[in-house]
Order: C-alpha cells, then structure tokens, then sequence
C-alpha cells in the first residue's frame, strides 16, 4: 500500500470503522493520506462522525453500511468502493463480535451462528472481494501482464484470545479469533505472487466499546493490575500497527500475527 500524502489515489476499507480500533485506524489511514471506507453494520451515526472528522481534516472518507456476515452486501458494499472512491489497496478486517461470558455447554446455536458469522465468514467475504480488485493475477490465470491489479494488503484483526482460549467467557470468540489467525497464514502464502500482503495483529485488553457489548463494561479497570504493563492499551496503539502493516514500510512482511498486548 502506497503512502500518497498529496492527494488520495488510493483507497482502503475498514470494516466496523466507526468505533473502538476500526475508528482509530480509519483516522490513521486518513491521516497518512489514504481515502477511507468506514463500515459499519448498524450505528450509521458513529460511522458518520468519522467521514465527517476526516473530512475536516482535509481527508477523504465515505460511510459504508454492510452487515458483513451477509455475502449480498458485502458485494454491494464493495460496489460502492468501486463507484465512488479511489481503486482499492487495502483492507483491514476489523468487523467482529463478542457475546456474554458463557460455557461451551451452555451456548445456543444461534449465538455459534451469529460469533462466526461475523467474525470468520465476514472476513472471508470481504477478503474474497479485496482479491478480486488487487491480485496481480489476471483473469486469464497468468501472474502480472496487462489487465492485473496494483495488488495491496489485508490486515486482519485477531486477539490475545486466540492464544489464551477465553475458558468460562468465551471459547467461541477464541475459536474464532484462532480461525482468523489460520486464515491469515494460508491466504498470505495463497497471494505471495500475487502482489497482496496479508498479516494479522493480535490485541489484548485494549480499551474500546467491545467489553460493555460483552456484558463486562469494567473490565478493563479490573484487569489493568494483572497486565505486564500496569494498563489496558489504547485504539490508537493497535492503529499503529495496523497502518504499518498496510503501508509499504512492512513490504517484505506477510504472513505475521503481530502481538499488541502489552506483554500479556
């Protein structure tokens, strides 16, 4: 992905763009001159405050309503990004869900549905479509030549909990988050030819929105003393190594799950 400071030529996307580290990196991107699509599923007005902090600061952004566990408007989503911003270069699959702590025996298939649904199949749709935009692999089954893409970068978003299993909260968004990391390895060594990055960052306790939507607002507070660090991280922490995995500084990086989680 390509630094392009004068002017934004180049566009990535966000999924759940509108808060916690999505929020953070879109405004990151924005800032290194990228032109930004700012997913979001159903809180438009989060979303909206910023394409519009963007835009007053000189940037480019546009609010991109998608439940990205529905194949059908994931397409349309990226149908938008084609018609109304710069060609695509990046992709940051940061759309995800938690649920209340439960037991493995005690959860329905309904919530199994809806915690892959959105946090496995999500990314693997928007994945797809990204593909389809920056492989250098043309259509004709060949690597390079006329008719290939400007390839780019994907940039997952993992957790700590992918390594920690989450036993007694949440087996399932480990498990997930474990599938994500699997999906990051196999898809970077599917597209080292092709032009297309692909690398993972694993936060840990990080402090966003996601807790309280979990049923457990004061976990941060009550976790900070047993971290390595004595505190929770910040968005804009995680950001930073989301952007440097996009842009060209990380060029001969693919394939990695880059840990910010304070030694956890």
């Amino acid at each position: 992905m390509t630094n392009d400071a004068a002017g934004a030529s180049r566009s990535v996307l966000v999924t759940g763009g509108g808060r916690g580290i999505g929020a953070a990196t879109s405004r990151l991107c924005a800032a290194r001159g990228w032109a930004v699509g700012v997913n979001f599923a159903r809180d438009g007005t989060a979303a909206e405050r910023v394409v519009t902090a963007i835009r007053e600061g000189g940037g480019t952004a546009l609010a991109l309503q998608a439940d990205v566990a529905s194949d059908a408007e994931v397409v349309a989503m990226f149908g938008r990004i084609d018609a109304e911003l710069p060609p695509l270069i990046g992709l940051v699959n940061n759309a995800g869900v938690v649920d209340l702590a439960s037991r493995v025996d005690a959860m329905s298939a309904a919530r199994l549905q809806r915690m892959f649904a959105i946090n496995v199949f999500g990314s693997f749709f928007c994945a797809r479509e990204a593909i389809r935009r920056m492989t250098t692999r043309p259509a004709d089954g060949t690597c390079g030549g006329a008719g290939a893409h400007a390839g780019g970068a994907i940039v997952n978003v993992s957790s700590a909990a992918a390594k920690l299993g989450g036993p007694g909260q949440y087996v399932d968004y480990a498990a997930a988050k474990g599938a994500i990391e699997s999906f990051t390895i196999g898809l970077a060594k599917e597209l080292a030819g092709e032009g297309i990055r692909v690398n993972a960052v694993r936060p840990g306790i990080i402090e966003t929105e996601i807790h309280a939507s979990g049923g457990a607002p004061d976990r941060v507070r009550e976790m900070a003393a047993q971290l390595p660090m004595h505190r929770a991280g910040t968005a804009e922490e995680v950001a930073e190594a989301i952007v440097w995995l996009l842009s060209d500084a990380s060029s001969y990086t693919t394939g990695s799950i880059v840990e910010v989680t304070g030694g956890r």
